[in-house]
């Protein structure tokens, strides 16, 4: 079992950025994927990034490279967010898994955040 809690969010001027912090716990001990997915109203969620165990695989989407990047220390997962845009509004999620999140449908990662609200005002 894998216990994930988040920090950050908040609202935001485009352009402008923001820090998500998540920490992971449990008796497992740090899981070997940490990831970041967001769902916007309406919209499915998409994973937004993922990290490998010491950071030597990262996964970005098309949407976001360049913008966000992604790092951890341990069980404890970082996601900067620098130019940011009205469309990157929604909840963001962070996520756990001991396989490679990107290669996993989002209904099979056992573990979850509560999620964290990040607006993006125009």
């Amino acid at each position: 079992q894998v216990l994930l809690a988040e920090s950050g969010g908040g609202l935001v001027q485009a352009g402008g950025s923001l820090m998500l912090s998540c920490t992971a716990s449990g008796p497992t001990g740090s899981p070997d994927c940490m990831a970041w997915f967001r769902q916007a109203p309406g919209k499915e969620r998409e994973l937004v990034a993922a990290i490998s165990r010491f950071g030597g695989s990262r996964y970005y989407a098309e949407s976001v490279n360049g913008r966000f990047t992604i790092s951890r220390d341990g069980g404890k997962v970082l996601l900067q967010m620098n130019s940011l845009k009205p469309e990157d509004t929604a909840v963001y999620y962070c996520a756990a898994d001991q396989d490679w999140i990107p290669t996993r449908r989002f209904g099979d990662v056992p573990y979850w955040g509560q999620g964290t609200q990040v607006t993006v005002s125009s």
